[in-house]
């Protein structure tokens, strides 16, 4: 049995955090996953997130301080050895950093990094670091999207061509459902026409341009929002402000995500910024249509026949193609584009391939056609 470990920098709800649990419970039959973080503490991190609590045992948190932490690498190395890993695979700077170089002292033959977006290579200091690390502990490299790899390619000046492994969610639990049940089980109402957002409550999350965008729709059109963050309090100030409040449904964090999509008359994710996001593929997945903006790999996430996508900060535009979706009445099976090109088990098998390709050796795997 070969020990494969997923070094995060934290597990807190979020895309990243999401695919790696994936990647743990898809883990290969030869293999056994074991997640490590650097922040945070198991019991709390638990109680932030009981998704978490089945995978305890598979779990390490090494509590890491603010700040640089050198130290950390040689915790780090000593934790590989004692666990006898075969692979370690790193997510985003933070875990290449530190796990990258604790692989290269534990003479660990496999070490994968994957990225997740490119906007944070905008940031000179922190594209010169993650260079200078990438050139130093020599990982093989693997983007979630082409736009990912591509941005990568210019930014990073990588010697060596970028594996793109897309990212993947399980179709077998995201599954069409009755929408007038899953509107029961939420408590929302039944005879309107329902927009759904899911994800943290940021600001560069962007609900704030859709609670604009609904504003010039009919009323007859309601918006759902699932998940919580900073900006919560404050996106609902701003729909009493709009006077749509009444319109506007937040159900806070929810464990059941398929019967948030089940509800649904149409998906909308209106971020900033993003990487390759889950959530559109999971609503896909529910054989609900999807709007997206137009920001990292955002739009390679949509089926082409039923998806839309926008540019991002732009409420007129985004009320305009929502009410233009909603006006169309064709039937679309968003659900297997999904099962063909972002299906979890694909993804899971991408990379335990990967694993065996060598490092620095460069391949395309996973879906291509994105």
């Amino acid at each position: 049995m070969k020990t494969i470990i997923q070094v995060v920098q934290h597990l807190r709800p979020g895309g990243i955090e999401t695919l790696v649990l994936d990647l743990l419970a898809f883990s290969q039959a030869d293999e056994t996953t074991i997640i490590v973080s650097l922040e945070g503490e198991l019991e709390s991190a638990i109680e932030a997130w009981p998704k978490l609590a089945p995978y305890r045992d598979r779990l390490i948190f090494v509590n890491k301080t603010p700040g640089l932490t050198p130290s950390l690498i040689f915790t780090l190395a000593k934790l590989f050895k004692k666990l006898n890993a075969h692979a370690i695979h790193t997510h985003h700077i933070g875990p290449l950093l530190y796990a990258g170089f604790a692989a290269r002292l534990s003479s660990i033959k496999h070490l994968i990094h994957t990225e997740h977006d490119a906007w944070h290579l905008n940031d000179k200091k922190r594209c010169l670091l993650q260079r200078f690390v990438i050139k130093a502990v020599r990982p093989t490299l693997v983007a979630d999207a082409k736009t990912v790899a591509n941005q990568m390619q210019l930014k990073l000046q990588c010697a060596n061509k970028i594996n793109v492994i897309h990212n993947g969610i399980n179709s077998q639990l995201f599954i069409p459902g009755d929408q007038c049940l899953a509107r029961q089980g939420l408590n929302l109402p039944q005879h309107v026409t329902l927009i759904g957002c899911s994800g943290r409550m940021e600001v560069v999350k962007g609900q704030s341009v859709l609670l604009h965008a609904l504003t010039a729709l009919p009323d007859n059109i309601h918006l759902a929002f699932a998940g919580g963050g900073s900006t919560e309090q404050q996106l609902q100030a701003l729909a009493l402000k709009l006077g749509i409040n009444k319109r506007v449904h937040f159900l806070g964090r929810l464990d059941n995500m398929p019967i948030f999509y089940q509800a649904l008359d149409i998906f909308c994710l209106p971020s900033l910024n993003e990487g390759f996001p889950l959530s559109p593929l999971e609503a896909q997945s529910c054989n609900i249509k999807t709007l997206v903006t137009d920001v990292g790999a955002s739009k390679e996430t949509l089926c082409p026949e039923s998806g839309q996508f926008v540019i991002a900060d732009n409420a007129q535009e985004m009320a305009r193609t929502l009410l233009s979706m909603l006006q169309d009445h064709k039937t679309y099976q968003p659900r297997e584009f999904v099962k063909q090109h972002g299906e979890v088990r694909t993804m899971a098998q991408a990379y335990a391939s990967l694993r065996f390709v060598g490092n620095n050796k460069a391949a395309i795997l996973g879906d291509s056609r994105l």
